[in-house]
């Protein structure tokens, strides 16, 4: 019989702040550029499909392109601002709750960014896509629905945001 001191959380705690803060990394950075490929995969799907009908729209709405690419920016800045919180500690100090805190900040931030560029690059192809499809039908709707898109990426923005607030708790024991 498992006694009840080994669970989950025990297990957790066993593993390297360090693995916690390449994990956070990653996701950041991965799941912005998936994000960002689906939203690019949603509008230019539709514009390319639109282009058939009316193809002066290809050129102009090419900029919902560029904001879903915008949102593997995001994923890419962040991961080099969480790169940079990481700091060497002796090994005795590994697992010391500062350590531990620090990790899990940099974990948290990652996966904040990483999910919230995630629905971004979602929001931004779907309303890219929408955008293509009403241009080609009619050419006055297209800065009415550009605000839209715009209104859509600030939500990656927000997600950058929060991801950097909690970056700023990541603070490692000193080395003496």
């Amino acid at each position: 019989m498992v006694s009840s001191s080994s669970s989950w959380s025990q297990a957790l705690v066993q593993i390297s702040p360090y693995t916690f803060a390449a994990i956070g990394i990653a996701l950041s950075i991965g799941v912005s550029v998936l994000g960002a490929a689906w939203g690019i995969y949603i509008t230019g799907s539709s514009l390319i499909g639109a282009a058939i009908k009316a193809p002066r729209i290809t050129s102009k709405n090419l900029i919902s392109v560029i904001f879903c690419e915008a949102v593997a920016i995001y994923g890419v800045i962040v991961a080099i601002i969480l790169q940079t919180k990481l700091e060497s500690v002796p090994s005795s100090k590994m697992y010391d709750p500062e350590s531990l805190r620090a990790g899990y900040a940099i974990f948290a931030s990652g996966i904040i960014v990483g999910f919230a560029n995630l629905v971004c690059g979602l929001c931004v192809g779907i309303i890219g896509s929408s955008c293509a499809l009403s241009d080609a039908q009619n050419s006055s709707l297209f800065v009415k629905i550009l605000v839209i898109e715009i209104f859509g990426s600030a939500l990656g923005l927000f997600g950058v945001i929060v991801g950097i607030i909690m970056s700023a708790q990541a603070t490692w024991p000193s080395g003496a």
